[in-house]
């Protein structure tokens, strides 16, 4: 059985991805797979796969027809992944040498259902450590119960997939695929939800995935419609948080979050389109009319008076009909 799948999607990254696919065979072993998914790159990309589908060892090499988006391109990996642990890496981004026999073993070890990891954060030249939000390293714990506090980062908000790796027996539970179609915050449901359901989990002191920012074409540099998708992304959290057994503790975690990234996303409001700014404060507007209002209100009286006064002037604004639905 193959030991590792690793799951790549790529799109129109023809300036990064030979740097990912060195990485990646550097990182080769006999029982490891590269699932490598061109999501219709419309540049160079797909002849860089077409080339390292024959070079790299192990390699896999899918391609799709229409452009899906990150969620539905690595849903794909995951249907065609043959391996007893998962994990996911970005086309734009890279690895340390030996990085992913150091995960497999450490997982082996623990003998959990997943394990998270720390990354190096690269804007430029500059280089920094992001640690998983949770000080208890290489102790096997309940992934429900670092959910909370509410007001503090934890574990839901380090939302990176490929920070970790993951067992087959929550790809058969379900629990593995992202949301088709989700442009962006595609990570926050998927995070939610294995925190929410997986049993066991352990977070390691281990460096070695290199997170590219600042990338010219990344949707978190685009103020275009797609980005609105976050929208979607957290109503999908604080509705499946609102059916969970503990949803009267959950939910002002959710909530509270959600809160937060409206906020951030209208205090840096100019770098979107005018029109797709206006669509941002109207649908943001009715998201707030969709939250739990008691739960809504707690959120808005437990944050600075910066974000609660910006959020509470939104909450304000009428909502058509049609942007409410």
């Amino acid at each position: 059985m193959v030991k590792l799948s690793v799951i790549v999607p790529f799109y129109n990254v023809q300036q990064y991805a030979p740097d990912t696919l060195k990485s990646l065979r550097a990182n080769a072993r006999d029982d490891f797979e590269f699932i490598l998914v061109d999501d219709c790159s419309r540049d160079e990309t797909p002849d860089i796969l077409e080339r390292a589908a024959r070079e790299l060892p192990g390699a896999v090499h899918l391609r799709h027809e229409t452009n899906g988006g990150l969620a539905t391109a690595r849903n794909t990996g995951l249907d065609a992944a043959r391996g007893e642990y998962l994990t996911f890496l970005d086309g734009d981004d890279w690895l340390a040498p030996g990085y992913f026999a150091r995960l497999v073993a450490a997982i082996e070890e623990l003998g959990c259902d997943f394990v998270r990891t720390d990354h190096v954060q690269c804007t430029a030249r500059a280089r920094t450590v992001h640690r998983v939000p949770h000080g208890r390293r290489g102790e096997v714990l309940s992934p429900r119960d670092v959910i909370l506090p509410a007001d503090r980062s934890t574990s839901v908000d380090y939302a990176y997939a490929w920070a970790g790796v993951y067992h087959r027996r929550l790809a058969e539970a379900g629990l593995l695929h992202f949301t088709d179609g989700l442009r962006t915050a595609e990570d926050r449901p998927w995070i939610w939800r294995l925190h929410r359901e997986a049993e066991s989990f352990a977070a390691v002191s281990l460096l070695g995935v290199f997170y590219r920012r600042g990338v010219a074409s990344s949707l978190t540099q685009i103020g275009d419609v797609r980005q609105l998708d976050f929208i979607k992304a957290f109503d999908q959290v604080v509705r499946e948080t609102a059916a969970d057994r503990d949803a009267d503790e959950l939910l002002p975690k959710a909530v509270r979050t959600y809160c937060a990234i409206i906020s951030h996303h209208l205090g840096s409001i100019e770098r979107f389109e005018p029109s797709v700014a206006r669509k941002l404060k109207s649908m943001s507007a009715a998201a707030l009319k969709r939250m739990p209002q008691d739960v809504l209100d707690e959120a808005l009286d437990s944050m600075d008076i910066q974000r609660a006064t910006r959020l509470r002037r939104l909450r304000r604004r009428p909502v058509s009909a049609e942007v409410a639905a």
